[in-house]
């Protein structure tokens, strides 16, 4: 080989000694780098989300929350307006209670020598109640005992419910079968002056109530058969002629002190 032709070889092995190499991308490489690529991507897209919110609720802003009771679309529901309460007039006392205070409460004490005025019997509460079994077929008829309740106690009474079921009367638990009403203070003198002076006078062949009648804790039990002795009542609107129960509840320790309590009030004992 001439010289000439040793120099061009080396300077040929020179240049392919000194030239980069250029890297080399299989599929596999490739690929590799998209899925490291995607991670990045999404961790940035939440990142934003994340700060979006916060933005949010720097300024304050709530979004709807739902299943919220009395809300729809997010709307805070307006307060229910609640029907406004009937007062007595400044100084007001029924015609019983002022009987009792002036009169009644001293005869008491002198009869069964009283140490102390707290021991006096006075009448704490009256409870009215009635039973209607048909209001499981009708329930027109337990609407209406309702409405003539009111009518007569000044109360809204309330719906009560069957304890236990009972398969010979098709009766469920939890059944509506009757209402009460609970009265107290001035309300329950009025309904107890009604009663006495104004309602039992007009019940037919009228005698008097049964005197023993007691629980045995000072407790007095009585039953009405037709409720349009009421004068409230407007015998060509109901719906059918039905009675009612009325417990006069007292303070009283004993019977006797009960009785004696009843009496003075005005209660027609039969003799």
């Amino acid at each position: 080989m001439s010289k000439e032709h040793e120099d061009a070889a080396g300077v040929s092995r020179d240049a392919v000694e000194e030239a980069p190499v250029a890297p080399v991308k299989d599929a596999a490489g490739a690929a590799r780098a998209e899925k490291a690529a995607k991670p990045e991507g999404e961790k940035q897209a939440k990142g934003e989300k994340q700060q979006q919110k916060g933005e949010k609720q720097a300024k304050g802003e709530k979004q709807p929350q739902k299943g919220q009771k009395g809300q729809k679309g997010g709307d805070a529901a307006e307060p229910k307006a609640k029907a406004p309460v009937v007062k007595d007039p400044p100084g007001y006392k029924p015609r019983l209670k002022a009987m009792y205070l002036e009169t009644i409460a001293k005869d008491l004490k002198e009869e069964f020598s009283y140490k102390s005025v707290m021991q006096i019997p006075k009448v704490a509460k009256i409870v009215v109640s009635i039973g209607l079994g048909e209001a499981i077929e009708n329930k027109k008829l337990l609407d209406s005992a309702m409405g003539e309740m009111a009518q007569i106690t000044g109360r809204k009474p309330v719906k009560t419910k069957a304890r236990k079921s009972i398969a010979t009367f098709k009766v469920r638990k939890d059944m509506d079968v009757g209402a009460m009403v609970t009265l107290r203070g001035n309300v329950m003198y009025e309904f107890l002056d009604r009663l006495v002076n104004v309602a039992m006078p007009r019940i037919k062949d009228f005698r008097g109530v049964n005197p023993n009648a007691f629980d045995g804790h000072g407790n007095y039990s009585l039953g009405v058969t037709e409720q349009i002795i009421f004068p409230e009542i407007d015998y060509d609107k109901i719906e059918r002629v039905s009675g009612m129960n009325i417990a006069v509840v007292t303070t009283a320790k004993t019977d006797q002190e009960a009785r004696s309590l009843l009496a003075r009030l005005g209660m027609p004992f039969r003799k």
